[in-house]
């Protein structure tokens, strides 16, 4: 964004370096009550036509009411997923939220139905993608040989969720090798700096080539992979290739709170969209690998279920090629300026 010509209040590598997700949270509780109060301050100071949120809201839910205080429209981009879990703060949405830019299909009517402006803009990450990238996504598994698969290991982009998944990924791929010797793997950083980590945090007995920040190619020249959830799941399925999901939290903290917070059939986006269990979700993941390699190694005896697969994953994700987030977005933008 600096480098369109924004002006930063805050060093970006201060809130990304602070991504976090659920207790970790606490954590940093106090630095980013510090940056709420000099948002505040600067919408309070500064005569501001539009504020766009992207995305956090737990952070941007603060600055929203800010900008509602002082009389200041706002866009929400990316859609809070109140439709998986605390559904209880629509009303604050609506309360702070001109307009609502969402990027998952069903999203709209949900939104929509609960009094809340909302619009379909397509999917950011898949905006450079085209018709005709899917159509060349697709793959027929009838000659695959999981004997010399070669499988994606997608660890995520957070320190926390990579240090979470990165040793029972190894342990998923170590146990799969035992029973197709042959298999290889290549593990997609976002940086060089977490290539390092994750290298230096590598078991002896995992063997891996590694790329940087290239999900969606890296997931196209894979026959299979496992995947961190979130956004990742998307450039996978956009890719055509199969995977398993998989995302740790504290079984304390899922028992008491999370298992009751949640409201939706299934935890994965991919799984979301399909309305079904698509691929398999191991969501939360605890202790044992186990089931995650006999997920996997099931699959790879089934050649036409991923035929299948890779077929339904690019029919889900066509909604997201169709429309190109970016420019919508913008022109939303635009139009809430007159």
């Amino acid at each position: 964004m600096a480098e369109a010509g924004c002006t930063l209040i805050n060093k970006p590598q201060e809130t990304v370096g602070r991504a976090v997700m659920t207790h970790n949270a606490f954590a940093h509780i106090f630095h980013f009550y510090g940056l709420i109060r000099r948002t505040a301050q600067f919408l309070a100071n500064n005569k501001i036509d539009l504020v766009i949120v992207c995305d956090s809201p737990a952070f941007n839910f603060h600055v929203a009411k800010q900008a509602k205080n002082s009389g200041i429209k706002t866009l929400f981009y990316v859609a809070p997923q109140l439709w998986a879990w605390a559904p209880w703060r629509i009303g604050k949405l609506r309360k702070y939220c001109d307009k609502l830019c969402c990027i998952l299909p069903f999203e709209q009517d949900w939104f929509a139905g609960r009094g809340v402006p909302a619009e379909f803009v397509g999917n950011p990450l898949l905006d450079g993608l085209t018709q005709s990238d899917l159509t060349k996504a697709r793959r027929d598994y009838s000659g695959f040989n999981p004997a010399n698969a070669k499988i994606a290991i997608i660890p995520g982009s957070r320190a926390a969720e990579v240090g979470a998944l990165w040793r029972p990924m190894q342990q998923t791929a170590i146990n799969l090798r035992k029973k197709y010797p042959h298999l290889t793997f290549v593990t997609v950083a976002v940086d060089e700096a977490t290539r390092g980590a994750l290298d230096s945090t590598r078991l002896l007995e995992f063997r891996t080539s590694y790329a940087i920040d290239s999900v969606y190619r890296t997931a196209g020249e894979c026959d299979f992979a496992l995947v961190a959830s979130g956004s990742a799941t998307l450039q996978v399925a956009s890719a055509g290739c199969p995977m398993a999901i998989m995302y740790k939290t504290s079984p304390v903290m899922w028992h008491i709170l999370g298992r009751w917070l949640v409201t939706t059939k299934y935890l994965s986006l991919v799984n979301i969209l399909a309305n079904r269990r698509l691929v398999p979700e191991f969501m939360p993941y605890f202790r044992s690998v186990e089931p995650v390699v006999k997920a996997v190694g099931d699959l790879f005896e089934y050649r036409g279920r991923l035929t299948k697969i890779n077929s339904e994953l690019l029919s889900i994700v066509q909604p997201l090629v169709v429309k190109k987030a970016g420019g919508t977005v913008a022109g939303t933008a635009l139009s809430m300026l007159d």
